[in-house]
């Protein structure tokens, strides 16, 4: 998608703070954090939200990313978050998962 913020990230024509790379996903530090530990992690390739996303394999690439950054950043208690349409919260329409640590957090969100 030409004007998609997370693709020119994925793309590397914007520069992001990269803490995990894989064959089709990334992961990177959240510009706005909501926590002391707030990391994205995207497919490179766009789909708009968790409904466009049929790619089994592809989810399964996502929450391996997830074990794996908070695996290499010893993250042992955090919370995943994925925002689906924009009355759930989601402004960048780019499926994402939030990694969110560092702080208690409050049941229920939001």
């Amino acid at each position: 998608m030409e004007d998609c913020i997370f693709c020119k990230i994925a793309n590397k024509e914007i520069p992001a703070k990269l803490v995990y790379e894989g064959e089709n996903v990334v992961g990177f530090r959240d510009i706005n954090p909501q926590a002391p530990t707030h990391i994205l992690v995207i497919p490179k390739k766009h789909y708009a939200s968790l409904n466009e996303l049929d790619d089994v394999s592809l989810m399964g690439e996502l929450l391996n990313a997830v074990r794996e950054i908070t695996k290499k950043l010893e993250i042992q208690s955090y919370r995943t978050v994925i925002n689906t349409g924009k009355d759930a919260g989601q402004e960048v329409f780019h499926i994402h998962i939030h990694i969110l640590a560092g702080r208690d957090m409050k049941w229920p969100p939001g």
